[in-house]
């Protein structure tokens, strides 16, 4: 080790030329930093989380605008927080993206996690609506109609016998379990099937715009309930179209019905009977309707690149905010896009 210290140059310098080589080489935090006002977003935060006030002084908290910058990489990311902790104290760019170049103190495990839980659901949806303000304000409004549909979130399968099922549908907790035990066990994540299969987690419901591909309204709940509870809550009343597209699973004469008496245009895939099989013009406009519905796949991908859909967390309400948060650094990701494009453009 000697021996390779001395065969390498020193250099005073050389934490700068590192940052001026990371930025040659295209910091993506750079450029996220660049197009997103992260004062507006903790700004948003503390109106409806305030910070607390100790009176009895001590080392005064992180700013609310470094701790939304540390949940920011830790969902695109799909980070833990002892994994958080660790890249902060690891890595130059993620220091620099948070403002903690030059403090000795890195915020750990447990203040990411207790900021977290302490702004809860409420912070969460602020950071999702501010993102979408923003986008607003850049004039990426709704356009081009309006594309409604669900992804199932997976949370970690539960083991759970059947006669302690039975003790917990009466609201108790089976005797045998150790508090340990119960606080690993996530009794708000749900059962249900698709195309056969078997799924446990949550589901999350999303508005997309065909113009630009950001989500405009969001839904949560577990996997067992059906897409078509969500469809009337995710409806964007903004969108510069009439158009509504949706898969076979939201089809209802009631629903188009009422999209009709709200001004809007059903295109909604039509879905065959037993002893009716859809004609050939209704299987066109289906294979119309898919080729436009595509596009909110594009964005459960990307979700799904940003390290999957995976909900390591016990519970609904921060399956929640997990659940938002996708959504929301979605968003910011895609504004990100959707500047660097008009500025290349140009």
């Amino acid at each position: 080790m000697k021996k390779l210290r001395s065969a390498l140059k020193t250099d005073l310098f050389a934490a700068d030329q590192h940052r001026e080589k990371i930025d040659r080489l295209g910091d993506p935090l750079a450029e996220i930093n660049l197009h997103i006002d992260f004062s507006a977003l903790a700004a948003a935060v503390d109106q409806v989380a305030p910070r607390p006030v100790s009176s009895q002084g001590g080392r005064p908290p992180f700013p609310t605008e470094t701790m939304v910058r540390i949940l920011v990489l830790k969902r695109l990311y799909n980070l833990s927080d002892e994994q958080m902790e660790y890249q902060l104290l690891d890595r130059m760019s993620y220091q620099r993206f948070c403002g903690l170049t030059q403090i000795s103190n890195i915020p750990d495990r447990t203040t990411i996690w207790t900021f977290e839980n302490r702004i809860g659901e409420a912070g969460a949806r602020a950071l999702f609506d501010g993102v979408a303000d923003q986008l607003m304000r850049r004039g990426y409004i709704a356009r081009g109609g309006q594309i409604i549909d669900a992804t199932l979130v997976p949370a970690p399968k539960q083991r759970i016998r059947s006669h302690e099922k039975d003790i917990i549908e009466q609201q108790a907790t089976p005797a045998d379990w150790k508090p340990a035990q119960r606080r690993q066990k996530d009794l708000d994540a749900t059962w249900t099937k698709k195309h056969g299969k078997s799924h446990f987690g949550y589901k999350l419901s999303i508005n997309v715009d065909k113009r630009y591909k950001v989500i405009r309204e969001i839904e949560t709940s577990t996997a067992s309930v059906h897409d078509s509870r969500h469809f009337e809550q995710v409806l964007d009343p903004y969108n510069t179209s009439r158009n509504v597209y949706a898969d076979r699973g939201y089809a209802s004469q009631a629903r188009e019905a009422d999209l009709r008496q709200r001004g809007n245009r059903p295109e909604i895939q039509r879905k065959g009977a037993r002893n009716r099989p859809l004609s050939d013009c209704q299987k066109r406009r289906n294979h119309r309707i898919a080729k436009i519905r595509a596009r909110v796949e594009h964005v459960f991908g990307a979700i799904e690149q940003m390290g999957g859909m995976l909900i390591r967390t016990i519970g609904q309400a921060r399956a929640n905010i997990k659940m938002t948060m996708m959504a929301t650094c979605y968003n910011l990701k895609r504004l990100v896009y959707l500047r660097r494009a008009r500025i290349e453009a140009f």
